[in-house]
């Protein structure tokens, strides 16, 4: 059985290749974005802890995804140590999304809507709990767990996507805001 299980992870290769791939390019896209954004930080009165408290989970979202494409990239003889490694880090997600709940709350800068608490709590919060849901699953019943994680997988990636797009949107009518009231 562990055999069969092993292998059903060579199924996979290509797709977490892709998810690695795309993470990884988002995440150091993300660094290009910032570091423009630093510029316009400076000229806009756009707060930096809310800017912090929004856009640092999309690269936390990014290089999870990429951990988990590393994980399940690597020659694993048994799925349980697989399984430990992604049941770990979902764990650690599932903390980390409790940080950004407890950050969002508490800064005052943004008010954020029914919109933005979900994309930035609830489907990370849904990812993370489905990766270590399929992880303790992973050993006895390796396929459904390996559609469950990719399920998750590619959720973390269009969540940082989505906030990643959305912070930048904000960011750029804040500069335009900006500018229209210095001519006015």
């Amino acid at each position: 059985m562990q055999e069969a299980g092993v292998s059903l992870l060579s199924t996979w290769q290509n797709f977490y290749v892709i998810i690695g791939s795309a993470a990884a390019t988002l995440t150091g896209l993300l660094f290009v974005v910032a570091t423009l954004i630093a510029g316009v930080r400076a000229r806009v009165s756009s707060p930096s802890e809310a800017f912090a408290t929004f856009n640092t989970p999309n690269v936390v979202h990014f290089c999870a995804a990429l951990l988990v494409a590393a994980i399940l990239s690597a020659p694993w003889q048994a799925l349980w140590n697989a399984g430990l490694l992604l049941g770990l880090s979902g764990l650690g997600g599932m903390i980390y999304v409790v940080i950004v709940l407890r950050r969002a709350r508490r800064q005052r800068d943004y008010q954020p809507v029914l919109e933005d608490w979900l994309w930035h709590t609830v489907f990370p919060l849904v990812s993370y709990t489905a990766l270590v849901v399929a992880a303790i699953v992973l050993p006895g019943y390796p396929a459904p767990a390996l559609f469950a994680i990719a399920a998750g997988t590619i959720l973390l990636l269009f969540t940082g996507i989505h906030n990643a797009w959305d912070n930048v949107i904000y960011i750029t009518i804040e500069l335009s805001q900006s500018q229209n009231k210095s001519q006015d």
